[in-house]
């Protein structure tokens, strides 16, 4: 049986989700991560949640275009011809 979640495992969990699920800790802080999460059912939901939007919005952002203007305005604030027309904007 796992121990009880107490509330500062699971504002620091909590904390770290993000970069939790970005595979952006050390391996110790995903272990400790990944520990507190199989027992505690408030932060597995919590983690759930977050994982699910990160899917939602990473799809969304696929599926978009950019608005038509927005690459010349980038190449104009970098004055940096991306596009590779011979054109800065």
């Amino acid at each position: 049986m796992m121990d009880e979640c107490d509330e500062p495992d699971c504002a620091a969990t909590l904390k770290e989700l993000d970069v939790f699920l970005d595979d952006e800790l050390s391996a110790s802080a995903r272990l400790s991560i990944s520990h507190h999460l199989a027992g505690c059912p408030d932060c597995h939901g919590a983690f759930d949640f977050h994982a699910e939007l990160k899917i939602v919005i990473g799809e969304k952002c696929r599926n978009e275009e950019m608005p038509s203007d927005l690459l010349a305005r980038i190449e104009q604030c970098f004055s940096t011809d991306f596009d590779n027309d011979g054109q800065i904007g």
